[in-house]
């Protein structure tokens, strides 16, 4: 089992930045891979980027590919999202998914545990 709590999530100005982080709780935390998704009213879930159990390989989506970076400290048992350049259509709920194979998928599907999301609001 593992338990994900998301934070860092807020409002701000477009343009501006906000980091996420995901605490993981358990003990083979550094075996999983983990994504980052988000949902915004009315839209499906949506991923957004995604970093394997070592961090070797990392994956964005197309609309996030440059301004938003994932990353993981497993000494820390968390995994972080930076978002900078932040648009008003990056408004949703960002959620945190661990994957127990240890490999990046793009597809809700393949994620085995979900945080309980944490709002990100971006005026304009």
């Amino acid at each position: 089992q593992v338990q994900l709590v998301e934070s860092g999530g807020g409002l701000v100005q477009a343009g501006g930045s906000l980091r996420l982080s995901c605490a993981a709780s358990g003990r083979t935390f550094n075996s999983y891979a983990m994504g980052w998704f988000r949902q915004a009213p009315g839209k499906e879930r949506e991923f957004v980027a995604g970093i394997s159990w070592n961090a070797g390989i990392t994956h964005y989506a197309t609309s996030m590919r440059g301004r938003f970076t994932i990353s993981r400290d497993n000494a820390k048992n968390t995994v972080y999202l930076q978002m900078n350049s932040l648009k008003p259509e990056d408004t949703a709920v960002y959620y945190c998914a661990a994957e127990s194979l240890g490999r990046v998928y793009s597809s809700p599907e393949e994620y085995d545990y979900w945080g309980q999301g944490t709002q990100v609001t971006v005026s304009s």
